[in-house]
């Protein structure tokens, strides 16, 4: 078995513009054609963190086996819109797929059902923060721009780091969960994305009769990388630097070899996810893995922090009630 840190921006296999770069081609072609890869776990091409690879079949089935069964306990960390709450959060919202094609999720009454526990790690306030003028003040203060009433989100200053565990394994829980508890992640170009999601971004669904889930899929298909880049939902002192770089560009040249539409190259806000994979354990204490907090998790210059985690003990204990398998 070869376990990795994947860097964000890597799909696991080929596919769609990625042909050989990718882990499981990059692993090839280290070590010969001849060589077979299985992975055991998959991550999103803009997610980093802990995956497994096994060198055999039989290994890979094994450990298919235990994450399965959930005997196998998985960590994430994220990074999220706004001051997340205190204390355990449990999100139970089922979650279906409502565009297979274009991966994209939503919580649905009629979904599979779905478990996450979140806590947070640490919180840290915008820099500068927003004076937002009351009512009765506006007569003396500027009051805000039609550009900061369109966003309310923006009212949720500063970022959190969020401990994840996801109890089911269903695509893209964490991601759809945490936006809909009103903190998705915070660079998330889908579900933090105010021109797919309307202003709300998804918090608990307000919209529902508006935001149909066909209009949802019709928006984000509609939508060039351009317009995706644009309209998430950053803010605090990065929101100037991120407006200048924005997404890829068509660059107007084709692919020599097959002809393909060549992009520009991308800037690095268009390769990272703000999830991390930081932890498996094997819930019998058999076997452990964790990385290091990725850059994004440190506290920013000139503030204090947390440069890692403990265990995960205190994140189970407010599950294994209802799920006694995660419990050691």
């Amino acid at each position: 078995m070869i376990v990795i840190n994947k860097p964000s921006g890597i799909p696991v296999h080929p596919a769609g513009r990625y042909n050989f770069n990718s882990v499981i081609e990059i692993m090839k072609a280290e070590r010969g054609p001849g060589w077979i890869a299985y992975p055991c776990n998959r991550l999103d091409r803009l997610t980093s963190g802990i995956m497994f690879v096994a060198k055999h079949p039989k290994s890979a089935e094994r450990l298919g086996e235990q994450i399965k069964e959930r005997s196998v306990r998985k960590e994430y960390i994220a990074r999220v819109i706004g001051d997340f709450p205190d204390g355990e959060v449990v999100c139970n919202q089922p979650i279906l797929s409502i565009s297979p094609k274009l991966g994209l999720n939503r919580v649905r009454a009629e979904g599979k059902s779905a478990r996450t526990v979140f806590k947070k790690l640490a919180y840290y306030p915008p820099r500068k923060p927003r004076v937002w003028p009351s009512p009765d003040e506006k007569s003396e203060l500027s009051p805000p721009s039609t550009k900061e009433k369109s966003m309310p989100w923006t009212r949720k200053e500063g970022y959190s780091i969020v401990r994840c565990l996801p109890v089911t394994g269903r695509t893209h829980q964490i991601r759809v969960h945490l936006q809909h508890l009103g903190h998705p992640i915070q660079n998330d170009p889908i579900y933090a994305n105010q021109k797919v999601w309307g202003i709300s971004l998804g918090c608990n669904d307000p919209d529902a009769l508006e935001n149909t889930d066909e209009d949802i899929v019709s928006r984000l298909n509609r939508m060039g990388k351009d317009d995706v880049a644009d309209a998430v939902a950053y803010h605090d002192e990065m929101v100037d630097q991120y407006y200048k770089k924005k997404a890829e560009k068509m660059s107007g040249e084709l692919c020599e070899i097959c002809d393909t539409p060549l992009y520009t190259d991308p800037g690095a806000q268009e390769l990272s996810l703000w999830l991390h994979s930081l932890r498996y354990e094997d819930s019998g204490g058999s076997w452990s893995y964790v990385s290091p907090l990725p850059d994004w998790a440190l506290p920013p210059s000139g503030c204090e922090g947390p440069t890692e985690v403990g265990n995960m003990d205190e994140l189970v204990e407010a599950v294994k009630d209802e799920n006694p398998e995660l419990a050691a």
